[in-house]
């Protein structure tokens, strides 16, 4: 019986060594590998062509955005000519009333607008002469 309690003895400290052994390597774990990737570009090869054509894409936005200023500008001169015409409408009408009260004042009467078929004015601008408003005026 001796002998199976050292047997039994033997084979539980062996068995505990195993289970230490097993658990020291798991422990320290196993070897581990690691994947780098580098991130190197290298610039893609282009042709005369495709470079022609990137050149003349970046010319057209250059022109295209030339062209959509310069017609701000223009948008821009034609709102203040707008204005200044208008102005300049408003002030004619002022006067053009003012006339026609002086007018009325003194008892002038309006002109009357000259006809068509006038012969003296036809003849005036067939000779590049124009008609005096006097007549001690020439």
């Amino acid at each position: 019986m001796r002998t199976k309690k050292s047997l039994l003895a033997v084979s539980a400290g062996l068995a505990c060594c195993v289970v230490v052994v097993w658990f020291s390597t798991s422990i320290r774990g196993g070897e581990k590998t690691y994947e780098v990737q580098p991130y190197i570009t290298l610039p893609e090869y282009r042709t005369d062509a495709a470079r022609a054509i990137d050149a003349y894409e970046r010319l057209m936005e250059r022109y295209m955005d030339l062209t959509e200023m310069n017609m701000f500008r223009i948008g821009s001169d034609v709102q203040d000519f707008s204005r200044r015409l208008d102005s300049v409408d408003n002030k004619l009408a002022e006067i053009s009333r003012r006339l026609s009260r002086i007018e009325k004042a003194l008892g002038i009467e309006e002109p009357k607008p000259a006809a068509k078929n006038d012969p003296q004015l036809k003849a005036a601008s067939e000779s590049g002469c124009k008609k005096s408003p006097r007549p001690d005026k020439d």
